[in-house]
């Protein structure tokens, strides 16, 4: 099944027998605090237009725990992701469409979570909100109770140990910018760098002006030029498991399986024990 599902075809599911649960999470990483602003407001953004139907999906408070020693964006708490699910109107057996304000990462987030936990079919909008040539909304809809039950494995998750390994004896690719891995800025974290032996790979360079996907021809040849081929074993990491996950979802696309280390940066730089490497070179 593919990732990622086209504006125009999710037009016509969600007017056929079928149509798909939709979830709204934009979200964004805000560096407001630093700068005196207010912070993005996905919710406020969502109640001034929204794609019909859709249901409001809040990343920091329903997609993951508190911020602690185990990252800024940990696993959520699996009772509580099912029930905020179920209210959204995910169950087992209907497919999910997943779409934030077009950068991908919130939505990203939202897919892998529903994979992991064992959903059959989720996909991202390729685009995002920005896509979408349909009519918005401002109603809040009232979906029927679901019965999505979480049952995590459904893909790869790594911790702190398996990135660590992975980055020796496979391909851990960093999704974050290319100066925060070299180390030049870290406007968020403790301290700037990246795991020894993992691989440079922003995941602002998936998508083209456009905001969608790069065809997976070109995706997969990227990251074959990154040193990913048929028989690597994959892992992405980034600030804190939420723009990984959209390189995780760059790399379905292109035919390639891979584990999210969820705690990312964050968790791995809070802990001194832990090495980490400068400059351009993995090492």
């Amino acid at each position: 099944m593919n990732a990622i599902i086209s504006a125009s075809r999710l037009a016509i599911e969600l007017a056929g027998d079928r149509p798909p649960v939709l979830l709204d999470v934009r979200w964004q990483l805000s560096m407001a605090k630093a700068a005196g602003e207010p912070p993005f407001d996905g919710r406020a953004a969502y109640l001034a237009g929204h794609v019909p139907g859709a249901v409001f999906v809040d990343l920091d408070r329903e997609l993951a725990s508190a911020p602690g020693g185990h990252g800024r964006h940990p696993l959520p708490d699996l009772g509580e992701f099912g029930a905020a699910m179920r209210r959204a109107g995910v169950s087992a057996g209907t497919p999910v469409v997943v779409y934030d304000g077009g950068l991908g990462w919130g939505a990203a987030r939202a897919w892998w979570l529903l994979r992991w936990t064992g959903h059959p079919d989720v996909r991202v909008l390729d685009g995002g909100l920005p896509a979408w040539e349909g009519p918005l909304e401002t109603s809040v809809p009232t979906p029927a109770e679901g019965d999505f039950v979480p049952a995590p494995g459904g893909t790869g998750l790594l911790d702190a140990d398996g990135a660590a390994e992975l980055a020796r004896t496979g391909v851990l690719l960093d999704a974050r910018a290319g100066e925060r891995y070299r180390g030049e800025v870290e406007p968020i974290d403790p301290v700037g760098g990246h795991i020894p032996g993992a691989i440079s790979a922003p995941t602002t360079e998936n998508v083209g002006p456009d905001g969608r996907l790069l065809p997976a021809a070109d995706l997969l040849a990227r990251f074959k030029e990154l040193g990913v081929d048929g028989g690597s074993q994959v892992g992405v990491y980034c600030g804190s498991g939420v723009s990984a996950a959209h390189e995780v979802l760059a790399l379905a696309v292109a035919g390639i399986p891979a584990a999210l280390y969820v705690g990312s940066w964050s968790s791995w730089s809070s802990d001194p024990a832990r090495p980490v490497a400068v400059g351009p070179d993995p090492q």
